[in-house]
């Protein structure tokens, strides 16, 4: 710092991180199902907090992160994601492979989006609990999560790029997921 800190200097969260056993209680507690969001070593803060924006404005539950590996939460992701992060819970956690076995554990689907599947988001049933799961921008989801995953599910293509932008591929499947839900 360049101000006269008289010899403290403390380092704050630009958000506060939520419990992930409290998302999952409180989503069942509201007699819904719970529709959360990990992120696979997610490295940009602006598709960071484009995803948040996107996943508040959807109605999702929750996000997790890796603890190690993943864009920081800082206020620059606040201020892309229009505040979203101030909003929806963000659980940070030690192992995403563990995450996924309690989340499991708890009834949740865990369906990984992957041009890699064989089924498009159109053609497959999303419904009920689930966990959307979307890789880093440039390796993807990992293999062990995708091994330990319920369902793989691709954005079908039609045109002449191979992929969408990390954050449109948000968009697009969750709005499919939502439109599911509602029927």
């Amino acid at each position: 710092t360049g101000k006269n800190h008289q010899g403290i200097i403390a380092f704050l969260s630009a958000i506060k991180y939520a419990s992930l056993d409290h998302v999952i209680t409180d989503a069942y507690s509201q007699g819904t199902d719970p529709l959360l969001l990990i992120l696979d070593h997610i490295t940009d803060v602006h598709n960071l907090g484009a995803i948040a924006r996107t996943a508040e404005g959807l109605g999702f539950n929750g996000i997790i992160l890796p603890s190690k590996g993943s864009a920081r939460l800082n206020s620059e992701a606040v201020k892309i994601s229009a505040g979203a992060l101030m909003h929806l819970p963000v659980c940070r956690v030690k192992s995403l492979l563990s995450t996924i076995d309690y989340l499991k554990n708890n009834g949740i689907r865990i369906i990984a989006c992957t041009e890699k599947a064989d089924d498009s988001i159109y053609s497959s049933d999303m419904n009920g609990p689930a966990c959307l799961v979307l890789g880093s921008e440039f390796d993807g989801i990992s293999r062990e999560i995708l091994n330990k995953s319920d369902k793989k599910v691709n954005i079908p293509m039609h045109g002449k790029v191979s992929s969408f932008n990390f954050s449109v591929s948000m968009a697009i499947v969750g709005s499919e997921l939502i439109r599911q839900r509602l029927g």
